[in-house]
């Protein structure tokens, strides 16, 4: 019995101890960057984009408590460097100011002024934090995504809501590459039809929201590359098993946390989810690093 207990006691001050290791390490794990490179397969894409970078962040959440701002000017400053075609930064910049987001908005300007300064074309949609919302019922603030969206666009940063823009290409197309941005699901102003009304049937397009749950909404070979964040990946996951992590038990239905998802949405659209810079709830991450994606174009073959 005696030999037992000290087995049992054992068991259970490992168990504490990789239960702390995990814990420093996911205070650890958020300053590591993954720069995932990934192929966007685009029909009809002109020639001038073929081979060009397209950088896509979001989920910034600045204001949280330890938010991941040293990240994201490492990020930034990447990015200057490498200069992509277009960087696309995909909500919630902003975690929960309250009744004033001026500081928050006023960090979250000064974190991506580098990019606009440097003249990369840089392309914003809003998400749910940005209205001041941490869960579906509540209430969008409107007022603090509506000065946020104009501080952006005073650096540079076109904010799309529910539109469609024209990427600049060093070299003129008759065939232009389409920008899609669509508003934040939860504020109940995702509208797809309304974005995708101002693009030509066949024009070439790339698509960009915050949530993964408006992709549903799009028709059918409307958005043949999209992308969204909005989950963080799960921000904890279990190793070995990216599908599984604490969304998986928290969420009701289907979970779209990160990568490409495969079977969801209608025939001939993908998406491709971000797992983000920031926190939500609690700052650790574990096996999710934060992320940037540099998406590679490419001429869909099937054009």
């Amino acid at each position: 019995m005696k030999e037992i207990r000290k087995k049992i006691k054992y068991f259970l001050l490992g168990l504490l101890g990789l239960i702390g290791a995990l814990l420093i390490y996911g205070l650890i794990e958020p300053y590591i960057i993954d720069v995932e490179p990934q192929t966007a397969s685009i029909p009809g894409l002109p020639a001038s984009w073929v081979g060009q970078r397209v950088a896509v962040m979001g989920d910034w959440q600045v204001g949280m408590w330890l938010d991941n701002t040293p990240t994201i000017r490492r990020i930034v400053t990447r990015l200057v460097r490498e200069r992509p075609a277009a960087v696309l930064i995909i909500g919630d910049f902003i975690y929960g100011a309250g009744k004033n987001a001026a500081e928050e908005i006023n960090q979250s300007i000064e974190l991506v002024r580098p990019l606009t300064s440097s003249g990369i074309p840089t392309y914003a949609v809003l998400g749910n934090h940005d209205y001041g919302m941490k869960s579906k019922n509540g209430n969008p603030d409107v007022q603090q995504a509506t000065k946020l969206a104009q501080a952006l666009e005073a650096v540079g940063v076109q904010v799309l809501e529910n539109e469609a823009v024209i990427l600049p290409s060093q070299i003129q197309q008759q065939t232009p590459l389409y920008l899609v941005g669509v508003g934040s699901h939860w504020a109940n102003n995702d509208k797809p039809t309304v974005a995708l009304a101002q693009v030509p049937d066949t024009a070439p397009r790339f698509v960009m929201m915050h949530n993964p749950d408006t992709f549903a909404k799009f028709p059918a070979s409307s958005a043949p590359v999209a992308v969204a964040g909005h989950t963080h990946g799960g921000q904890i996951r279990l190793p070995f098993t990216p599908e599984w992590s604490w969304l998986t038990f928290v969420e009701q239905g289907q979970v779209h946390a990160d990568g490409w998802i495969k079977d969801y949405g209608a025939p001939g659209n993908q998406l491709y989810v971000n797992r983000g810079i920031g926190f939500s709830i609690v700052p650790i991450r574990i096996n999710c690093p934060p992320e940037v994606t540099l998406f590679t174009l490419q001429r869909s073959p099937s054009a």
